[in-house]
C-alpha cells in the first residue's frame, strides 16, 4: 500500500502514457515503486505489457508524418516552452526525483537543471538539420544531401539520472521530427511520466511521445525492435544488457545508439594543484553519490603526492552529511536499492580482503534506508575486483603510479572506455595524455565533463554513436542523398 504522504502535493501520473492520454495496462497488471531512504513504497503505477508496447508504436505511427512535416521552427518553439516548464517546475520534479531514485535534493536540482539545457539546447538545434549541395567530380550532376527524420524510436533509460537521461533522447527526437516511447527504468518511472505532462503542456501532439513504465522490460522492448516500423533505438544503461539489445536490434537493422558502462580513470599527477585535485575528485566522484556512468572509478595518483591525497580526500569525503534526500543539509542520500548497497559492500570488502586500506567509511550506517557510507581506500592491488566493475556508489579506491607511461596504461587497462580525468600543472601534458587514453570524454583539471552542448559517448565497449551537441542531432537523423542535374 502505497503512503499517500510522501506524495502530497505531487501531481503524479501513474498510469501508461500512450496517445496523449492516461491509460491502465491492457491487463491491469501494477507495480511498486519504492523510497530508497525509506524501503516505502511510494505508489502504484502501470505495469505495460507486449500488447501495450504494440499499441505504443500505434500511436506513434499515428502521429509521425504529421510531426515530421512540422516545421523546425515550430519544433523549436515548443522545446522552448518545454524548456521553460521544467526551470518552472524544477522544485517539484526534484523532489520526485529524490523519493524515487534517493539522490539529495540539491543533487535532484542539478540534475532538473541539467535536463532543462537539453530541451533548450535543441530548440536551438532544431532548426539546424543542414544539408549539402554540391557538384559531382565527373560535371555530370548535383549531389543533394539532405537530413530526414530517422522514424519511430524506442528510449530506453536507466534510474541514475531519470529526468536527464528522458530529456537527453526526447530533445533531439522531437528536434528531428521523430515520434518516440520512452521506456523509463522500472525504479523510477514516476519522473519520466511527469515530463510526459510537461511536454504535453508544451504543446507535444498526441502520440509524438508516449511513456511505458514495465517491470516486464526485456519482452516489451524486444517486442517494439521486432516491429518494423520502429527505425531507432537509444539505450543508456549497462553493457551486459546493451550487447542483448544489439543483438535483438540486428534482427530488423534497427538504428541503433548506446550509451554503456564506464570505467572513469581519475589521473594525478605529482606536478597537479592538489587542492583543485581534491576539489574535482569530490565532483566526479560525489556527484549522484557516485551512481553516474561518468563517475570517477579509479584513482591513480602518482607516488610523491598519493598519500597527501588519499589523506585530504578521506577528510574530506568523511564531512560529506549522510541523510534523507528531503533535508536541506544532507549531501548523500541512499543508494537506488538494496541489491546496489550490496554490490557496493562486496566490492569494499573484497578490496580489504585483498589489502586495502579503509581511509573513511566502508561499511552501512544503521538504520533504514539503502545507505553506504563514503568511502576512501589506499593501498589498493591494481588488478582488484573494485577497479574492474562499474562501483556506482560512494567509494573512492587508490592506486599509485610513477611515470606518464605507467599512468596511461592503468588509465587503458579495462574494456571500457566513457571518461576519464587528468589532473596536471603542464597542459603539455594533459593533452598528450588525454591523446593517448582510450575514452570518448577526458575532462582536464575539472570534476565535471558533461554539456548538453557537447557530443557525449564512449568507445570500446562503452557504447556507440553520441548524445549532446549537433551530433546528437544527427543521430536521430538519416541522410538521403539525390542526384540531380540543372
Amino acid at each position: 500500500m502505497a503512503d499517500d504522504t510522501l506524495t502530497a502535493g505531487l501531481h503524479l501520473l501513474t498510469d501508461l502514457y500512450l496517445g496523449g492520454k492516461a491509460v491502465p495496462a491492457a491487463d491491469g497488471a501494477r507495480f511498486p515503486v519504492i523510497d530508497p531512504a525509506t524501503g516505502e513504497v511510494i505508489a502504484s503505477v502501470a505495469d505495460g505489457g507486449i500488447s501495450d508496447a504494440i499499441a505504443a508504436v500505434d500511436a506513434a505511427e499515428r502521429a509521425a508524418a504529421s510531426w515530421a512535416a512540422t516545421s523546425p521552427r515550430s519544433r523549436a518553439e515548443i522545446l522552448r516552452t518545454a524548456f521553460e516548464l521544467t526551470v518552472e517546475r524544477a522544485s517539484e520534479l526534484a523532489r520526485l526525483i529524490s523519493l524515487e531514485n534517493g539522490k539529495s535534493r540539491g543533487d535532484a536540482l542539478a540534475e532538473v537543471a541539467y535536463a532543462a539545457e537539453f530541451f533548450r539546447w535543441y530548440s536551438e538545434e532544431a532548426v539546424r538539420g543542414t544539408g549539402m549541395v554540391t557538384t559531382a567530380p565527373g560535371g555530370t550532376n548535383r549531389i543533394l544531401v539532405q537530413h530526414r527524420p530517422v522514424g519511430i524510436c524506442v528510449l530506453v533509460t536507466p534510474w541514475n539520472f531519470p529526468a536527464a537521461m528522458a530529456t537527453r533522447k526526447i530533445g533531439p527526437a522531437l528536434a528531428a521530427g521523430c515520434t518516440m516511447i520512452l521506456k523509463p527504468a522500472s525504479d523510477t518511472p514516476l519522473t519520466a511520466l511527469a515530463i510526459a505532462q510537461i511536454l504535453e503542456a508544451a504543446g507535444v501532439p498526441e502520440g509524438v511521445v508516449g511513456v511505458l513504465p514495465s517491470r516486464r522490460s526485456g519482452p516489451v522492448v524486444s517486442a517494439m525492435l521486432h516491429d518494423p516500423r520502429v527505425r531507432k533505438l537509444s539505450f543508456t544503461g549497462s553493457t551486459e544488457v546493451g550487447r542483448a539489445l544489439l543483438r535483438e536490434a540486428a534482427d530488423q537493422v534497427v538504428n541503433t545508439s548506446m550509451e554503456l558502462g564506464g570505467n572513469a580513470p581519475f589521473l594525478v599527477f605529482a606536478d597537479a594543484d592538489l587542492d583543485a585535485a581534491i576539489d574535482g575528485a569530490m565532483v566526479a566522484k560525489m556527484r549522484n553519490a557516485g551512481e553516474a556512468c561518468t563517475a570517477a572509478n579509479r584513482f591513480y595518483v602518482e607516488s610523491p603526492i598519493a598519500g597527501e591525497f588519499g589523506r585530504r580526500l578521506a577528510k574530506r569525503m568523511a564531512e560529506l552529511r549522510v541523510g534523507p534526500p528531503a533535508a536541506e543539509d544532507t549531501e548523500v542520500g541512499p543508494l537506488v536499492n538494496r541489491d546496489a548497497v550490496d554490490k557496493v559492500d562486496d566490492l569494499v570488502r573484497g578490496a580489504v580482503a585483498e589489502g586495502a586500506t579503509v581511509l573513511t567509511g566502508g561499511g552501512r550506517p544503521a538504520g533504514a534506508g539503502f545507505y553506504y557510507e563514503p568511502t576512501v581506500l589506499a593501498d589498493v592491488r591494481p588488478g582488484a575486483a573494485i577497479l574492474t566493475e562499474e562501483i556506482f556508489g560512494p567509494v573512492a579506491p587508490i592506486v599509485t603510479f610513477d611515470g606518464e607511461e605507467e599512468a596511461i596504461r592503468l588509465a587503458n587497462s579495462t574494456e571500457y572506455g566513457l571518461a576519464a580525468y587528468v589532473y596536471t600543472g603542464d597542459l603539455a601534458r594533459g593533452l598528450r595524455v588525454s591523446e593517448r587514453i582510450e575514452s570518448g570524454m577526458v575532462a582536464i583539471n575539472r570534476g565535471l565533463v558533461s554539456d548538453p552542448a557537447a557530443p557525449f559517448g564512449g568507445v570500446k565497449q562503452s557504447g556507440l554513436g553520441r548524445e549532446g551537441g549537433h551530433e546528437g542531432l544527427l543521430d536521430y537523423m538519416e541522410e538521403q542523398y539525390v542526384a540531380v542535374q540543372w
